[in-house]
């Protein structure tokens, strides 16, 4: 891996020494959250995608198409970062999303940041039309949170209860107010937020003006068809300004880390 952005005599002489694949605490310190409560409503968001060449997120319903090895060990050290991650109701169920795990390799990191020894998962959902009987829910290292609104199906609530799983309620009505999850998530304490999509998911953090950050993998392929961007939903009324903050590059495949001007 080289970086292309941004160089200077200590990072050059740094890239020169080091093998060609980082380690994970240089790709920790690389991608490093800034004061988790420089974000509006008290946590800084964090959003990890990829995309192809020809603009597709997925390919036949899945990201792993079009990601590689690196990519991952950056999507996993993205995660042992984070006090949570929260993905949409479908992609839990596409991507067969399983608990975060702890990592020894990050363990002092975590502890050191007071952390515990792995991010939750927080899955948002409105009708809650999930399977509370897979290991997400009945099995995780910490318990796995469920983002919904007031108007939720009452059974599924106690359903998802049920399953050890925490309801944690960001909306009035039926579905999740994105500023309001933010919020609550940072009252409990999860102030390095991190979400994994899906676009639908993504498009509405953007929508509402709320992402602070974006980790863009940019592969070197074309799929065409009709696969989703990385977001898609209610359209911004002026276009937001982010700004490169980094770029790495191996194999063809670009690392960007974009945050909000």
């Amino acid at each position: 891996m080289r970086r292309l952005f941004p160089v200077t005599d200590e990072t050059a002489a740094a890239d020169e020494a080091a093998d060609s694949e980082w380690s994970l605490d240089r790709l920790a310190e690389a991608y490093a959250y800034p004061d988790p409560g420089a974000g509006d409503g008290g946590g800084w968001l964090r959003a990890n995608m990829v995309s192809t060449l020809d603009g597709a997120a997925e390919h036949e319903g899945r990201s792993q198409p079009i990601s590689c090895a690196t990519d991952m060990r950056v999507f996993g050290t993205l995660r042992a970062l984070a006090d949570v991650v929260i993905v949409g109701a479908e992609t839990v169920r596409q991507e067969q999303y399983r608990p975060a795990r702890a990592r020894t390799e990050f363990a002092a990191r975590r502890r050191a940041a007071g952390q515990g020894p792995a991010p939750a998962v927080a899955v948002v959902s409105a009708a809650l039309d999930l399977d509370f009987s897979l290991p997400l829910f009945t099995s995780p290292l910490v318990p796995t949170l469920v983002l919904t609104g007031a108007a939720a199906p009452p059974d599924r609530i106690t359903a998802a209860e049920g399953a050890g799983a925490r309801v944690v309620i960001a909306g009035d009505g039926l579905g999740v107010e994105p500023a309001r999850a933010v919020r609550a998530l940072a009252e409990l304490g999860h102030r390095r937020l991190l979400t994994e999509g899906g676009p639908r998911l993504l498009g509405q953090f953007v929508a509402a003006g709320v992402l602070d950050e974006l980790c863009l993998t940019v592969s070197p392929m074309l799929t065409s068809g009709q696969a989703r961007r990385i977001a898609y939903g209610p359209a911004v009324e002026v276009p937001r300004r982010f700004e490169l903050v980094s770029l790495l590059e191996e194999a063809g495949f670009l690392f960007s880390r974009y945050r909000r001007s």
